[in-house]
């Protein structure tokens, strides 16, 4: 991925994004760089569902589900847009997340006495979706952006 975005062809394409008629006025054929990024990308999600079939053994309707599309999205919007490392902590935080949310509410429940907090491991999809609201509101960057741009000594732009 590093290589293919600091690539003539990555490069290219962060062109298109900033700047359109930029980049058309420039001569580049904008239509045919956009088909074969959707065509890259579109391999690699093959190739991702694919090697995990294989490895499971299996594969589920759950996949194919369109709220599938959403989590992928939440994961990246919460690790961090224009960060190479930022999808994985996003998933990584979002499965956790979702796998622990139980044990939290549990826990929430025990410590303050209020019993609606055992009943979270059940709304998943609820607390999801106040985490992408706050993510969306309070760190526009993500997780890895703020790091980036705090620690870095990053400007906050994106590359």
């Amino acid at each position: 991925i590093v290589r293919t975005v600091h690539s003539p062809f990555g490069q290219i394409l962060k062109a298109i994004k900033e700047n359109e008629p930029r980049a058309i006025s420039l001569g580049y054929d904008v239509d045919r760089f956009k088909l074969t990024a959707f065509v890259l990308s579109a391999a690699l999600s093959g190739l991702a569902g694919s090697i995990k079939a294989l490895v499971l053994g299996f594969g589920t309707l759950t996949d194919v589900h369109w709220s599938m599309s959403g989590s992928v999205i939440l994961m990246t919007l919460v690790g961090g847009l224009g960060t190479l490392s930022g999808p994985i902590v996003g998933a990584f935080v979002v499965v956790a997340l979702e796998n622990k949310l139980g044990d939290i509410g549990n826990f929430l429940a025990s410590v303050t006495g209020i019993s609606w907090f055992g009943t979270l491991g059940e709304s998943v999809t609820m607390v999801t979706g106040v985490i992408f609201v706050i993510c969306v509101l309070t760190f526009r960057r993500g997780i890895m952006g703020e790091l980036l741009a705090r620690f870095g000594g990053h400007s906050g732009k994106r590359e």
